[in-house]
């Protein structure tokens, strides 16, 4: 949690324990995953389906309905759509799911399912005061899959120090792509700028700054 001692702003995570003593503090707002939520009642609905279940799918599916309706809009547009639209759906929901839930054992799945969304409902609801936030960090997630699905390889990097060499190259690459940037191309050309004494202007050096050289005009290239 290193990385994060002087960030200030809101996180969008699962609910790993580990996390809540980010939260403390209060520099860091916690905006939780709806789609861990979702995927907890899926899987219970997915086995023993009921008509608790059921109400609860749907209600999160229109959620994301909206949510893809109004991607790609400004953040003001997003939120004023979240909270004309989307906020009335997520009360109904909360009210319907606690009414029904009262009568279960808090030790079914599907109560268990329910307790991690009523335990973080606060930050489940953070997306509708910022509409850069998504409903979820399933975006953050698609990104680390391919490092997810490989990490056994990691642990053969020959030495810590490779581990982290390769954990800097495989961030830089992931960045690059979010960014629209070849990998390749960027750290060639990021190298030798460094070299010809460009390491004090990193901010031009940033994959979501980048420029090639050839695209440059002339004063700044040289």
């Amino acid at each position: 949690m290193t990385e994060l001692a002087r960030f200030a702003g809101t996180l969008q995570a699962d609910g790993f324990s580990g996390y809540n003593q980010l939260y403390r503090g209060g520099a860091i707002r916690e905006a939780a995953c709806l789609a861990h939520l979702r995927r907890k009642i899926f899987d219970v609905h997915d086995s023993q389906p009921t008509e608790l279940s059921t109400t609860a799918m749907a209600g999160i599916q229109a959620i994301y309905r909206i949510e893809e309706e109004i991607r790609g809009l400004p953040p003001a547009e997003r939120l004023a759509a979240r909270r004309r639209r989307t906020r009335p759906l997520v009360r109904a929901l909360r009210r319907q799911l606690m009414r029904q839930a009262n009568g279960l054992s808090r030790h079914a799945d599907i109560a268990k399912a329910f307790a991690y969304g009523t335990k973080r409902w606060r930050a489940f609801n953070r997306f509708f005061y910022d509409g850069q936030l998504e409903p979820d960090n399933l975006i953050a997630e698609r990104a680390i899959r391919g490092f997810a699905v490989g990490r056994r390889n990691w642990l053969f990097s020959g030495s810590f120090a490779a581990a982290e060499r390769s954990a800097v190259v495989l961030s830089i690459i992931e960045t690059c792509k979010l960014c629209g940037v070849d990998a390749e191309a960027y750290m060639a050309d990021v190298i030798e700028r460094i070299q010809n004494d460009w390491a004090s202007r990193w901010d031009e050096l940033m994959p979501w700054n980048w420029v090639r050289r050839q695209e440059m005009p002339l004063p700044l290239a040289a």
